[in-house]
């Protein structure tokens, strides 16, 4: 039995024949690709931004309508117009195993890592000249 896309894939092979783009192009697609994406990488985020997570997390684990309850309180307003975007932050916090999580019945709750602990501690330790540092620590923590 022959390949049933074998008409379709000669077609697109065929109208697409000689078609390229240009290096300054592919560039430019890279780039507006690579914006679209920076949320997901922590730099996006400000020092404060984490901060204030990690801050709402170091007493007790809590669900992500309870963290930003509590963000929006302290007049962090950086997901103010999508809420979505703190669980994007909370999950790649999670995948650097800075946080971590588990469903409590219909709930995805949160807590610090002993690794978050440790940031945590060591900004309220050295003040705010380890928070300037937070996020290259937790970036080097991550490789």
């Amino acid at each position: 039995m022959g390949d049933p896309f074998y008409n379709l894939k000669n077609s697109i092979k065929k109208d697409f024949e000689g078609f390229s783009f240009s290096e300054v192009r592919k560039n430019a697609v890279k780039e507006t690709i690579r914006r679209k994406q920076s949320h997901l990488e922590l730099h996006y985020w400000t020092v404060e931004t984490l901060k204030n997570i990690l801050d709402s997390l170091q007493d007790e684990v809590k669900h992500g309508y309870d963290i930003s309850t509590q963000l929006f309180r302290k007049n962090e307003l950086s997901f103010k117009s999508n809420e979505g975007q703190l669980y994007i932050l909370l999950h790649l916090l999670e995948n650097k195993k800075i946080i971590t999580s588990k469903w409590i019945e219909d709930r995805k709750y949160y807590s610090l890592t002993t690794k978050g602990k440790k940031f945590v501690a060591d900004c309220e330790h050295k003040g705010s000249i380890q928070r300037a540092s937070l996020k290259h620590l937790i970036e080097e923590a991550s490789v």
